[in-house]
């Protein structure tokens, strides 16, 4: 019973130390804030719409593209602009207020699973060998 509760505790702590993205969460830094201005808004009828923004960034005016709808012109609105700006073109840029669909409660609850799948793995394991073939009685 030693080696399956081994097993269990050993894969456990490797999915511990892999880190957030063995559970499919990603690193919630997406860059900094700042202020933008709606330069081309995009209507919310079509699939995929992007709009662009105008922004300034260590004093220089940088063009973006924002992954959404609904902005009237000229409106302002913060996005996250990465850390590392490429030299020329637009900028990738997500609104500020949103999320990528994932939440912190993610993570204990993969691991919780985790946990239980192996517990539940050792069981099997145990009652397997505990269980020994009895003899048929001679008839």
């Amino acid at each position: 019973m030693a080696i399956p509760a081994a097993a269990g505790v050993l894969v456990v702590l490797l999915a511990w130390l892999a880190g957030p993205g063995l559970l499919g969460i990603t690193s919630g830094d997406r860059g900094a804030p700042v202020q933008a201005q709606v330069t081309r808004p995009a209507s919310c009828e079509k699939p995929d719409a992007v709009e662009t923004v105008r922004f300034t960034v260590a004093g220089k005016v940088r063009e973006g593209t924002l992954n959404g709808c609904g902005h009237g012109q000229d409106e302002r609105i913060d996005v996250d602009v990465p850390d590392v700006l490429p030299d020329q073109g637009p900028v990738a840029v997500h609104a500020a207020d949103t999320s990528p669909g994932a939440s912190d409660a993610r993570r204990p609850l993969g691991l919780a699973l985790l946990v239980f799948a192996c517990f539940s793995g050792g069981m099997y394991v145990y009652l397997v060998l505990r269980t020994q073939p009895r003899p048929k009685p001679a008839s």
